[in-house]
């Protein structure tokens, strides 16, 4: 692949042509988006979110940046964990934003809300104690520049929590398979009315670096300690890296 080229699921595109495209299934799948994210995990992604917030050990009056937070589940239940951290929800796409703004505001909850590239992140740094990433790395074009930026805007003993779909387990694969290409699609056609964008998605976690793969990357923009931990025989995965 080119150095100019990236992935957008199995398909190799300009790397300039990869935000245009991404931005355009998540303009697509904005309003139905909790809906299949519950279809498609059968319900799995509040425990998987629940784990990353309850392993997450902050201070009680932690600063915590929520990067590609789109309908602001991970940003909503750290506001219910505690009323005094200082959050920022952010995403690239204004249309997911929009809808974690409308779940926060029905929730009696008002946070702000910033639209901005995590690949180039408008704020100071050493400022947060806590970077979150749930489900946007993958979608990234250089998520390489993504994590040092993350590393930049983290202060001194800061973390970053970054959960994402990674690489099941050997024996599950075949099933897995089955159950994405083949499933997946179909429910984004019956109910978000857009197979193609789905089937992205799908193809987006097969594209995506392995837990060990992504390790490495973090330890190479200079993470420290970093771990990660496998939910649901690997289907996603938390990685954990400090700044010190």
């Amino acid at each position: 692949m080119n150095p100019d080229e990236t992935k957008f699921g199995f398909q190799t595109v300009k790397q300039a042509e990869k935000a245009k495209r991404v931005g355009e299934v998540f303009d697509s799948v904005s309003s139905n988006y909790d809906l299949m994210n519950n279809l498609m995990s059968l319900g799995l992604h509040n425990a998987w979110k629940k784990t990353l917030i309850d392993t997450s050990s902050l201070k009680a009056k932690a600063k915590i940046l929520d990067i590609a937070a789109g309908t602001a589940d991970l940003t909503l239940a750290f506001a219910k964990a505690n009323k005094d951290y200082e959050i920022l929800q952010t995403d690239i796409n204004h249309s997911m934003l929009m809808e974690g703004q409308k779940k926060l505001i029905n929730s009696g909850v008002i946070i702000p809300a910033i639209t901005c590239d995590a690949e180039a992140l408008p704020f100071a740094d050493n400022y947060f104690d806590c970077v979150t990433i749930a489900f946007g790395l993958r979608n990234m074009t250089k998520k390489e520049n993504a994590l040092r930026e993350v590393y930049r805007v983290l202060s001194p003993g800061g973390k970053v929590l970054i959960l994402e779909f990674s690489h099941i387990y050997q024996p599950f694969q075949k099933l897995y398979d089955a159950f994405s290409f083949k499933f997946i699609p179909i429910l984004g056609k019956l109910f978000a009315k857009d197979e193609l964008s789905y089937r992205y998605l799908v193809e987006s976690i097969r594209v995506h670096p392995s837990q060990e793969k992504l390790k490495e990357m973090m330890e190479a923009e200079a993470f420290e300690k970093v771990s990660y931990t496998n939910m649901s025989a690997g289907i996603v995965a938390i990685h954990k890296g400090y700044k010190f």
